[in-house]
C-alpha cells in the first residue's frame, strides 16, 4: 500500500483541511517569444480548505485574488491587472476546484481538478507530491503549464509573452480545528 493511500485511509485524515497560506507559495512563469527571458512571480493573496471523507473522496478549492500577483516590477504588475490579461477588476478571483482525486503510487495522488481565470473553466489534471508534516500538518506540491489564452488572458506586447504558462504551488493544509 502507498504512502498516500495509508494517508487517506488513516481515521485522522477524514475531516476538513485549511489551508495555511503562510507556509505555502503560488508561483508562476512565463517565457518570452524568443525564450531568452522568463516573467517569474507569484500571486500572494489566496485562501482553501479540502475535505477527506475517505480514500478516493477528495475535493478542495483555492481561490486567488488576481490583483495579488507580484512580478517585482509594479508597471508590469499594474499591466497584468488589466482587461486585456487578468481584468481583475471584473474578475478578481482565479478558481482551482478539486472534484476527486486517486493515489498515483508512492508520495503521490493524481487530482480531478479545475482551474477558472475570467470566468473561462478547463480541465487541470494536477499530480501531486503530498509530504505528511511533523505537525500533523500536510504539504502539497504540483506544477502544471497552462495556455493562457485559454482563458483569454490575450495581452502579448509586441509579440513579446509566450503562451504557455508554468504554474508552481507548494501548499500547507492543517487539520480544521472543531470549535
Amino acid at each position: 500500500m502507498s504512502t498516500v493511500t495509508t494517508f487517506l485511509s488513516s481515521p485522522g485524515a477524514v475531516g476538513v483541511w485549511n489551508l495555511d497560506t503562510d507556509q505555502s507559495s503560488i508561483r508562476f512563469e512565463n517565457g518570452t517569444m524568443w525564450g531568452a527571458l522568463k516573467v517569474r512571480g507569484s500571486f500572494t493573496d489566496f485562501t482553501g480548505s479540502g475535505e477527506i471523507k475517505d480514500a478516493k473522496t477528495v475535493t478542495g478549492r483555492v481561490d486567488i485574488k488576481a490583483a495579488s500577483i507580484d512580478t517585482g516590477l509594479g508597471t508590469r504588475d499594474h499591466d497584468l491587472r488589466r482587461s486585456n490579461f487578468f481584468n481583475s477588476d471584473r474578475y478578481p478571483d482565479i478558481v482551482v476546484v478539486v472534484n476527486g482525486g486517486e493515489p498515483a503510487g508512492g508520495d503521490a495522488v493524481q487530482l480531478d481538478a479545475e482551474l477558472t481565470v475570467k470566468g473561462i473553466t478547463g480541465a487541470l489534471p494536477l499530480r501531486v507530491d503530498v509530504t505528511p508534516l511533523d505537525d500533523g500538518a500536510v504539504r502539497l506540491n504540483t506544477e502544471a503549464t497552462v495556455t493562457r489564452k485559454q482563458f483569454a488572458v490575450e495581452g502579448n506586447f509586441l509579440g513579446m509573452v509566450g503562451n504557455r504558462t508554468r504554474l508552481r504551488a507548494s501548499l500547507v493544509f492543517r487539520p480544521a480545528t472543531s470549535s
